[in-house]
């Protein structure tokens, strides 16, 4: 079938002629999971709760965002464990922290008085 349909390779993929490194391949992936999960039943109850997993305050469930606890670039993966509902805030200003880093933050807020 020719160049315009390329197979993935081991080490870098080539898709339609872009080269992929593996943990692009893997966010790509991964994302693709996690598009699949949003539409879940199990991802409905998650949001119906409207709890933000980090700072805990009630939300709409339309206002709460799909966050990846271990962050698909730091080699997380698009799983019902790794995945938890969260405020469009809290999910800004993680970033790609790992849990680790990010429980610094969680404790300033728990002693402002925000939650």
């Amino acid at each position: 079938m020719g160049d315009r349909y390329r197979k993935f390779y081991d080490d870098n993929a080539i898709v339609s002629g872009i080269n992929f490194s593996d943990n692009e391949l893997h966010i790509k992936r991964e994302k693709q999971k996690a598009r699949e999960l949003r539409h879940s039943s199990w991802w409905k109850k998650k949001i119906a709760k409207g709890i933000c997993y980090y700072c805990g305050r009630k939300f709409k469930p339309s206002e709460l965002t799909m966050d990846h606890v271990v962050p698909l670039s730091r080699g997380g993966h698009s799983e019902k464990i790794n995945i938890v509902a969260c405020c469009k805030e809290c999910n800004t200003k993680k970033r790609s922290c790992l849990p680790v880093e990010w429980d610094e933050y969680i404790e300033s807020i728990k002693k402002s008085g925000i939650t």
